[in-house]
């Protein structure tokens, strides 16, 4: 599927987000990467890279540690080829099976082939009960 370029509109940047939730919750950071560009920057909470080697090193240290990781994004607003949004996604630490929640917002930015250029994310996580969770795929 062709990426979806800029300018976004309501309808565009609404399906780009539902995407790129779709795409997240596949752990699989091969399939991941191709929405960046080769010199895509991020920032995730306290860690900084550059390029799609380090995201799917990020990314496979990221669901290795994190099981049974769903997610949930939202549109929160976006201009020409920017968009900010909302998440939450919920996971199970391996070694004690505890149950958390993790709150963030994300700000992307494209490039005119629609592909992610900057990713900045912040987030904090809580620990919930099973039975509390919210997301379930």
């Amino acid at each position: 599927m062709q990426p979806i370029k800029p300018p976004f509109t309501d309808e565009t940047a609404i399906t780009k987000v539902k995407m790129a939730e779709n795409l997240w919750n596949t752990c699989d950071p091969e399939k991941v990467v191709l929405a960046y560009t080769e010199d895509s920057e991020w920032r995730d909470r306290t860690e900084f890279f550059k390029g799609r080697k380090a995201i799917i090193e990020f990314l496979k240290q990221k669901w290795s540690r994190e099981k049974d990781y769903r997610l949930m994004k939202e549109l929160w607003s976006y201009t020409e080829n920017h968009i900010s949004v909302r998440f939450e996604y919920e996971w199970r630490h391996d070694e004690t099976g505890q149950w958390y929640r993790t709150h963030g917002n994300e700000l992307w930015e494209f490039n005119d082939d629609g592909l992610m250029t900057r990713r900045d994310m912040s987030a904090n996580d809580i620990s919930i009960l099973e039975n509390d969770r919210r997301i379930r795929i």
